[in-house]
């Protein structure tokens, strides 16, 4: 009878209306270890240990999304700028988790930075001088879904810089990011890294799927077949910027599910943030009629009410 008396664990849905209604949610489960499907098991209490309970992506995920919205308040009321920085292999899942982090926040405070191919103009440019504009201001997150990291992977590798400016680059990175740091943005790096195999399954099955087809470019089959030159132009990269100011955090990226979860975790513990209790707001009464007549539907236009 204990047995049963005991309080179930909530499920997604639970989840999402104890959030509405503004319940604690310190029952919810602790994130898994990247070597396993289930939660860590608790201390043992008697000789025989408990079996592990699982745990569940979406719960998490919901979990880790109110703690990311507590943080955006925080950005916001301390005035601090953000920069987060995603790279990795194609089809490594950077978009994914870039998506998962906004979807729940205010577009205003955080936003995705991700530039195409640089026009003529912009080629004529100090190299870090078409990103420096879409840096933070204070109160703001800006996540770079790739950055000038581009010169020491695509470009480097596809010939699409010379030697020179690839030299500069690895020379002027680490002073441009002290540079940024020394001026109050917060500066956070990932790499998400990805198994040949696991990226050749993907590969296929953005061939194979309508629906994300659009995410494979030319570009990336051709670094399938420089898999090679990539992993190599990488380590170099890594070697050159990743500094004790500003290192580069792995993300082994092979299960989506859990880099996305184990990314934005990291990204919580970076920055010390507190809760802020939001002012409350009284909605005032409508307006009072002063004889506005709405005028007839058949004068507008309406969507067919197919659903």
């Amino acid at each position: 009878m204990a047995e049963k008396n005991k309080k179930a664990k909530p499920n997604g849905g639970e989840v999402l209306v104890a959030a509405i209604e503004g319940e604690a949610r310190e029952s919810f489960w602790k994130l898994p270890s990247p070597d396993g499907d289930r939660a860590p098991k608790k201390a043992k209490k008697a000789k025989k240990a408990k079996p592990a309970k699982p745990w569940h992506y979406i719960d998490e995920l919901v979990r880790l999304q109110f703690e990311l919205i507590k943080l955006q308040d925080w950005v916001q009321k301390q005035g601090l700028r953000v920069v987060v920085i995603f790279e990795g292999r194609d089809a490594a899942g950077k978009g994914g988790v870039v998506k998962r982090i906004t979807e729940s926040l205010n577009p205003r405070v955080c936003r995705i930075v991700a530039l195409g191919a640089p026009t003529e103009r912009e080629r004529g440019q100090w190299y870090f001088q078409r990103y420096v504009p879409h840096l933070p201001t204070r109160g703001e997150i800006i996540l770079f879904d790739r950055s000038w990291y581009n010169r020491a992977g695509v470009e480097r590798v596809m010939g699409f810089c010379t030697d020179a400016e690839y030299n500069e680059f690895l020379r002027a990175c680490p002073l441009f990011e002290e540079m940024l740091v020394r001026s109050g943005i917060i500066l956070i790096k990932y790499w998400f890294s990805v198994s040949d195999e696991e990226q050749e399954r993907r590969f296929k099955e953005r061939i194979e799927n309508p629906i994300k087809r659009w995410k494979l470019s030319p570009m990336d089959l051709k670094s399938r077949d420089r898999w090679v030159e990539f992993s190599r132009a990488k380590d170099v990269m890594q070697k050159h910027t990743d500094t004790d100011l500003c290192p580069w955090n792995v993300v082994d990226a092979d299960n989506k599910k859990k880099a996305r979860l184990n990314c934005i975790s990291h990204l919580l513990s970076q920055i010390a943030y507190k809760e802020i209790q939001p002012a409350k707001i009284k909605l005032g009464p409508r307006q009072k009629d002063d004889g506005y007549v709405r005028p007839p539907k058949s004068s507008q236009r309406w969507v067919p009410p197919i659903y």
